[in-house]
């Protein structure tokens, strides 16, 4: 990692996480992408993981369960995790018999290789030090087992000026004290670090259905338009919005 961000390094205030989330399970307003979008993530999951129907996932950082139901439909046995306790309970009523379970990602409450799939649900870059997440990752895949993360990527201008505190337009609205952008090489060398063979890809053309400030909502349906059509260009790949990072573990 750079300097500056190793300086960075904290560990994750868990409270302020549990009591963001909380609240947004009050309304059940944490959706935050569109129907199609969330079906072109888990796409790209079977996609770059190769994994067959029947394999076991688990679903990290899974809110209230949208990613971890799209999972079950496509035939895998699913289990999502969340330290939100309150997004888990409303998960459980909208997804009946959904395998959901409260827990904190870096002290997972799985055996050693239970499982052949990971997903972590734009959960990366909520760790200020995403070491030990990345570790946990490694330990409850089998051997063989793959992982795939999305996250905003940093090198993205939107996702910099609206989410990087380094950024004059930086808006806290929405988001946790612990969330920022992640630099696609430093994600993987974590990954790297923790055991696995990794690759990097990157999406475009996710829609927002929502955001929290009311002012970047009135821009939302610019940003989408410009994130479908000009982020998709080729030559633009590497900053597009999300940041896909997988591997396997040998």
């Amino acid at each position: 990692m750079t300097a500056s961000r190793t300086r960075d390094m904290q560990q994750q205030d868990k409270q302020k996480e549990i009591d963001f989330f909380d609240a947004h399970a009050a309304a059940d307003d944490y959706d935050v992408f569109t129907p199609e979008a969330n079906a072109r993530l888990i796409a790209a999951f079977k996609r770059l993981t190769g994994l067959p129907r029947g394999a076991r996932v688990a679903d990290l950082g899974c809110g209230s369960g949208a990613f971890t139901e799209l999972l079950r439909r496509e035939g895998y046995e699913a289990t999502g995790v969340d330290i939100s306790s309150k997004l888990i309970a409303v998960g459980r009523s909208k997804y009946p018999g959904l395998d959901l379970i409260e827990g904190d990602v870096e002290q997972l409450p799985f055996e050693s290789g239970r499982f052949d799939g990971v997903l972590l649900s734009g959960l990366v870059h909520h760790f200020p030090d995403p070491r030990r997440c990345a570790a946990e990752t490694f330990r409850i895949l089998r051997a063989g087992g793959r992982f795939m993360a999305f996250d905003p990527n940093r090198l993205n201008p939107f996702m910099y000026l609206y989410r990087d505190r380094t950024s004059p337009f930086y808006s806290p609205v929405g988001v946790t004290e612990n969330e920022r952008p992640v630099l696609p090489a430093e994600i993987a060398r974590v990954f790297r670090d923790a055991g696995f063979s990794v690759s990097t890809d990157y999406l475009a053309g996710l829609a927002y259905r929502y955001v929290a400030s009311g002012k970047t909502r009135l821009l939302l349906p610019i940003y989408n338009f410009i994130d479908g059509t000009v982020f998709n260009l080729g030559f633009m790949k590497p900053f597009r919005p999300f940041v896909l990072t997988s591997g396997v573990k040998p």
